[in-house]
């Protein structure tokens, strides 16, 4: 009898304890954080002793941190449009100065799937893709804006007013991101798509000021003292190992804007430094106003650059080339209901974002991506979808950016140039993690060259469908 009666009390147990965890918990909600610009080791996380970005380190301390996170194109635009869908440019077909997006990725993207499953879904920022201007079918509130190019000064970045008072546009997204989360309604879940101009330089200020980087009051006295070291393998030599037409392209013409003499780049990195602490600023607010909420607990947040940058490497500035400081950039996913930190080394991209984004609010949309969901990263710091390989390309067709495409593994990087007669390059990325050895020419490695090579014209062919 005793023996029945603690089978019984053990049999209450075990399905009381089954249905608690059966319990279907509230989707949790999920904010998409891009800048425009930021790379990989612009946050104090990443090792920078300088820059102040107390926010996203607190960030990553508490969630996952990818050390080696990439965009798969290295321009605003196409990297945008493969956050929007999850595929590569190669499929999208969409970049800066291109045709608008294909109208069938205004339903084939992670936003529309969300918002047809319930989800609220906001935009506020800089989209950077061309379409047909109606959002509506992927984002039940938006407002698309960026830096306003027909000022050649400050007023690039501050021309929209909260109330009577003009602010930079960093604290006007912001705005517009703490009021989208301030109503919504009590267990609604949201998707919240946040994408700042910052810290983009403002290019068009060249003409006049001679001044690219304009930053909230805020931050004004940040840097100050600081006197802030020349950039690494920036020498005559590693300038002219570049081909022709990059040496007189964009790239070589923003440098003059921004790093030809000590002054002007004490100036620009200053200043890029300090718009970056400035939507820092604004991620504070937006974890204040979740937990006066008291949704901090169910709420996920993204953060990724859009793509890399130069800071006067190679004597050069800007992005758009295959090398490391183009395609890095910080990757920040935080899941409170995980509770769990881990620094991830493995390769993921910016393609990854759409699938990992759906998983999480649980959605089997059939979202056909070239990405795969970051989440097991998140849930246990690894992942049965490790990437082995990754494309990464730009091919815009404007001249003073040639086009050029590669394929990158955790060892090897080949790429090449498509429009120019420019040698091909490769570097062992474990011995020269600095991209500055080129081993395309050296016999000893004519197999690994051809077997890159190889890789790339198929991996081109799988993507390109």
């Amino acid at each position: 009898m005793m023996n029945r009666m603690i089978k019984l009390v053990f049999l209450f147990v075990f399905f009381w304890s089954c249905d608690e965890k059966t319990e279907p918990q509230n989707p949790p909600n999920i904010i998409v954080i891009v800048t425009d610009d930021q790379r990989w080791d612009a946050i104090g996380y990443a090792g920078n002793r300088i820059i102040k970005t107390p926010q996203q380190d607190q960030l990553a301390k508490e969630g996952t941190y990818f050390k080696n996170a990439f965009v798969t194109t290295p321009i605003c635009a196409a990297s945008r449009a493969s956050i929007f869908t999850g595929l590569y440019e190669r499929k999208h077909k969409f970049t800066f100065g291109g045709k608008t997006l294909d109208p069938i990725y205004n339903q084939e993207n992670y936003a529309n799937k969300l918002q047809k499953k319930g989800y609220k879904t906001g935009f506020f920022g800089k989209l950077g893709i061309k379409n047909d201007g109606n959002l509506t079918g992927s984002f039940s509130e938006y407002e698309v804006y960026d830096r306003n190019n027909k000022f050649k000064d400050s007023r690039g970045y501050y021309y929209k007013t909260i109330e009577k008072d003009t602010v930079h546009l960093t604290r006007y997204t912001g705005y517009k991101a703490l009021n989208f989360i301030k109503n919504t309604k009590e267990n609604e879940p949201f998707c919240l798509s946040i994408s700042f101009s910052a810290p983009h330089a403002h290019d068009g200020a060249w003409e006049g000021i001679q001044k690219q980087y304009f930053w909230q009051e805020e931050v004004e006295n940040y840097y100050k003292d600081v006197d802030i070291p020349g950039p690494k393998n920036a020498s005559d030599k590693q300038f002219n190992v570049l081909p022709k037409e990059v040496r007189e392209g964009f790239n070589r013409t923003r440098w003059y804007w921004r790093y030809d003499t000590p002054e002007r780049y004490q100036e620009s990195l200053k200043g890029y430094y300090k718009m970056i602490s400035g939507v820092d600023n604004e991620l504070g607010k937006i974890r204040k106003m979740l937990k006066a909420k008291e949704i901090e607990d169910n709420t996920i947040i993204i953060w990724m650059g859009d793509n890399g940058y130069f800071l006067g490497e190679r004597q050069m500035a800007g992005k758009w080339l295959m090398y490391d400081n183009s395609v890095r950039v910080p990757l920040i996913i935080f899941d409170p209901r995980i509770n769990q930190h881990y620094d991830v080394d493995d390769m993921v991209a910016n393609v990854d974002l759409a699938s990992t984004i759906l998983d999480f609010a649980g959605i089997d949309a059939k979202l056909e991506t070239h990405g795969n969901s970051l989440t097991p990263y998140v849930k246990t710091g690894h992942s049965p979808y490790k990437r082995e390989e990754l494309l990464i390309e730009h091919l815009w067709e404007f001249e003073p950016i040639p086009p050029s495409e590669g394929i990158r593994t955790e060892k090897w990087k080949f790429m090449r140039y498509r429009d120019i007669e420019a040698k091909d390059e490769l570097y062992d990325l474990t011995t020269d993690p600095e991209e500055l050895k080129n081993l395309a020419g050296n016999p000893d490695y004519a197999n690994v060259v051809i077997e890159m090579r190889e890789k790339l014209e198929r991996t081109i062919a799988k993507y390109a469908q």
